[in-house]
């Protein structure tokens, strides 16, 4: 209670881990935000202490739970935010390591043309700035103003050479067909990860990381049978992962 009381007085952060399906009750003033003026400073009652309360002061809380529920007073004092990943993000992401590993030219395009897009929206952005900037300066006459034609000249300049960036799309969307192949590999093992996750409400023993499970991944696309053809590549990939991680499980 004493670091969160300094925290509180010098507006530090604080996070608190591990917490279960109740909350403190000393924690009721933090939640709630019970601010008071005491001889002109903002205040907050800790248990049986009043200390000066920092608008810098940030309260942070995490939980081992896998899917909480807390009651309706509980979430109404908090903003919950829920890191868990799902199948979905975890296929996509699986789908990442696999295509990375088989066809590296196509992940490293894709990764090029998502920083280049974003920093194409960046640009146009500052764009459009410095025209409305110009135009809300501007007075009278905007065609005899100078400045404002030089800078609405080279925005129509960097338009150009974005607009032309932006055929980019289309070679997006052509790597991510060439993805789409090997999509069942990444549905199949993000279903295998959630099984093996499972296993842990059986008994704690059987509890697995995300890295580890990469790990194997990445040991089985080494290692399985070569092909030229997608579909006997794939095959060959989930027979030897199902293997390998059947013996580190069972192990």
């Amino acid at each position: 209670m004493r670091i969160l009381e300094n925290a509180v007085q010098f507006g530090s952060p604080v996070l608190l881990e591990g917490v279960g399906a109740e909350l403190n009750p000393a924690l009721e003033p933090l939640l709630l935000k019970q601010v008071f003026k005491s001889g002109g400073v903002n205040c907050i009652r800790l248990g049986d202490t009043t200390v000066e309360y920092s608008p810098d002061f940030r309260f942070y809380i995490t939980t081992k739970l896998r899917n909480p529920h807390y009651l309706p007073e509980v979430s109404v004092k908090v903003n919950l935010l829920n890191f868990m990943i799902t199948p979905a993000g975890l296929a996509d992401q699986l789908l990442g390591v696999v295509v990375a590993a088989e066809r590296p030219d196509l992940e490293e395009q894709k990764a090029a043309l998502v920083v280049a897009g974003a920093d194409n929206k960046r640009q146009l952005k500052e764009i459009e700035d410095k025209i409305l900037e110009v135009l809300s300066n501007s007075t009278g006459n905007i065609l005899e103003d100078e400045s404002a034609i030089s800078v609405i000249t080279e925005a129509k300049r960097l338009g150009n050479e974005i607009a032309a960036k932006q055929e980019g799309e289309q070679t997006e969307a052509a790597i991510d067909a060439a993805r789409v192949a090997y999509a069942p590999c990444g549905d199949y093992l993000s279903t295998l990860f959630f099984c093996i996750s499972d296993l842990a409400a059986i008994d704690p023993m059987y509890q697995y990381s995300l890295p580890w499970f990469t790990k194997l991944v990445l040991n089985s696309l080494d290692k399985a049978e070569k092909s030229e053809s997608v579909p006997e590549r794939l095959e060959a990939i989930h027979s030897h992962f199902t293997a390998s991680m059947y013996r580190n499980v069972c192990r």
